[in-house]
């Protein structure tokens, strides 16, 4: 009796710990706004940057990397509406807009304008959310994120469009690229040598002589060429030309004086991002890779006032010449353009922050998250705290019954998870099966030799990679068998031989219908544990339910107290059972409608594959052979 009191104090400690996770403490002082009930203390570590003592205080657009380590998507709104920033004293709200916020993935990417950057004390402000209400409005502005010297900015998040300018100045491209996802940061620009974006002709574009400059994007070349140009700008005998020549970088410019290249160093590797940064003033141009000096270019900025193409080189708008040299091949992300020469140090805090990695993380440090005392829980919390106190009225019979019910949900999920899974290496087998059988089954010579490898090779054309793969398909499981038999069939065959009988063809699609079998129960292994949870979850609860509120009503005939404050909590915490029982059948009869479905879509691709075989094996033996 002791140690079954033991087990239930503990599964009670346990799941009272669970549903109390999110229920957070008070508050401290100095809460910016009491609508807003999470706020989390961001950090910005300028010595790790590169601010040295006397450095003019900066300004610099710094990069938020939010995911489930760091931040509660489920206290958010879907939309990220609530999402604000503050500065240090808990006053003043900084420029701010998402690049991307997924709710469902648990990702996003938020750039925040963060002024008086400098050497010192590290720098610090607030993410605030968890606002639910009516007045959580999205107040996100991408044009004031940028300083009025920032003239381009390309987040590459199009789709079939041209890069859209993130700042005020409405610096949109004038032809789209092919934007992918899951670059650096987000969506990106994927560049062949032949499909350059070209940017627009507009007064904020215009190049004065020797002016300053600041050009910066992340780079991922697929591969290395000489004189791969990554942006260029021409007008007449002038130009300014930014690429890699077999992964060096390197700033090529023609003025008066001539054209003039940059120097050599170490070159780049391929297949890995690069933060390129290229910095003018006067008579002098620097280019900085991942934050680090690389080289100096004793010539400044020509003045410029045409298009420019990002990914090659030439005139906009006219064809390439036959033996043009291909652009630049690889990936983009994040181009900015700014008609200001920039700190060395705020290239290399965009270089390491933007990068991501160990790196960024001692760099800007993400805090705990913080309650608010005056904001009060939010609707998410409320109901957990609610459940929180209505378990405390639950009997030891009650506890048994959820932790059967947790331990149904838990193999549940993982049957479900496991078949997902499984089917989903089953459709990718497939689908790589059925090409190669579509070429095979033209001609099923191929396959003649009655040997195992053979059969398994598709006559050669399936590679040992591929072989390894197509052992997950059913299809070529049933396809093994039938061949196998046919061969053994042609080896044993006699010189007069005229082709397969009816009889011998009815042997073989025996030998594929009890493979279709196989794999069928295969297919449906441990379903059942599905099905028992959607039978016996709501069983289980009712059972809890009913037996609580029996022992309800027995205290209440014992102590002959009638009312309502001596009702509820007992009869509240019963119907906890059945929530959980049917927290278990729900979630379990929609994984297994889901799976059922693909299970009778894989079991009739298999049915429709076992007639086309046997059809293609009748009429291609069917004619007269000599062996």
């Amino acid at each position: 009796m002791a140690t079954f009191r033991a087990q239930f104090h503990f599964q009670k400690s346990l799941l009272l710990g669970l549903l109390c996770l999110f229920i957070f403490s008070n508050a401290a002082h100095a809460w910016w706004n009491p609508e807003w009930t999470i706020r989390k203390k961001i950090t910005v570590d300028t010595a790790a940057a590169g601010f040295n003592p006397g450095d003019a205080p900066a300004t610099a657009v710094v990069l938020i990397r939010l995911s489930d380590n760091n931040f509660q998507f489920g206290s958010a709104r879907d939309d990220a509406s609530d999402v604000r920033f503050i500065a240090a004293d808990d006053k003043t709200p900084l420029s701010s807009h998402i690049e991307k916020f997924d709710s469902l993935l648990n990702e996003a990417y938020v750039w925040v304008k963060v002024p008086d950057l400098k050497a010192g004390a590290p720098v610090t402000f607030w993410l605030y959310y968890g606002n639910t209400g009516p007045n959580a409005l999205r107040v996100e502005d991408a044009k004031a994120t940028y300083d009025a010297e920032t003239v381009l900015v390309y987040h590459f998040n199009e789709k079939n469009a041209p890069p859209k300018d993130s700042t005020g100045n409405a610096n949109n491209g004038e032809t789209p690229g092919t934007v992918v996802d899951g670059a650096l940061i987000a969506g990106g620009l994927r560049l062949s040598g032949r499909n350059a974006v070209t940017l627009p002709k507009t007064p904020t574009l215009v190049w004065n002589e020797g002016q300053t400059l600041t050009w910066s994007a992340w780079i991922k070349p697929a591969g290395l060429a000489a004189d791969a140009v990554i942006f260029s700008r021409h007008e007449e005998s002038r130009a300014f030309v930014i690429g890699l020549n077999n992964g060096l970088p390197y700033v090529e410019i023609t003025g008066a004086g001539g054209t003039q290249r940059s120097g050599t160093g170490a070159p780049i590797a391929a297949g890995g991002w690069h933060h390129l940064a290229i910095i003018a003033a006067g008579a002098e141009t620097k280019i900085f890779v991942d934050g680090e000096p690389f080289t100096t270019l004793a010539a400044g900025v020509p003045a410029l006032n045409s298009q420019a193409l990002l990914g090659g080189d030439g005139t906009p708008g006219e064809a390439p010449a036959a033996d043009a040299v291909p652009g630049f091949t690889g990936d983009l992300d994040e181009l900015q353009i700014s008609k200001v020469a920039r700190p060395p140090a705020v290239m290399k805090l965009a270089a390491l922050l933007q990068g991501g990695g160990d790196k960024a993380a001692k760099l800007l440090v993400v805090g705990p998250d913080e309650a608010s005392g005056k904001g009060g829980e939010n609707e998410l919390q409320k109901h957990i705290s609610l459940i929180a106190d209505i378990s405390k009225s639950l009997t030891p019979d009650g506890w048994a019954v959820i932790g059967l019910c947790t331990i149904l949900a838990l193999v549940g999920g993982c049957v479900a998870v496991m078949k997902l899974l499984y089917l989903s290496k089953i459709k990718k087998s497939t689908d790589v099966f059925l090409k190669l059988w579509d070429d095979v089954s033209r001609n099923l010579n191929t396959l003649d030799g009655g040997d195992d490898d053979t059969i398994n090779s598709m006559g050669g054309k399936a590679s040992p990679k591929q072989q390894k793969l197509l052992r997950q398909s059913p299809l070529y499981h049933i396809y093994q068998g039938g061949m196998s038999e046919i061969q053994d069939r042609l080896a044993t065959a006699h010189e007069n031989f005229q082709g397969l009988s009816g009889r011998s063809m009815q042997a073989i699609r025996a030998t594929l219908d009890g493979a279709l079998t196989r794999e069928t129960h295969k297919l449906n292994s441990q379903i059942i544990f599905l099905t028992i949870g959607i039978a016996g979850g709501p069983y289980l609860g009712l059972l809890g339910t009913v037996i609580g509120v029996m022992i309800t009503f027995a205290v209440i005939a014992k102590s002959g107290q009638v009312e309502v404050n001596s009702i509820a909590p007992g009869i509240a915490g019963a119907l906890l059972a059945t929530v959980a029982g049917l927290a278990v059948a729900i979630p379990c009869l929609f994984a297994y409608s889901y799976i059922s479905t693909k299970i009778k879509d894989a079991i009739s691709e298999m049915q429709i594959f076992i007639d086309e075989f046997i059809t293609r094996a009748a009429e291609f033996y069917s004619e007269a052979r000599r062996f």
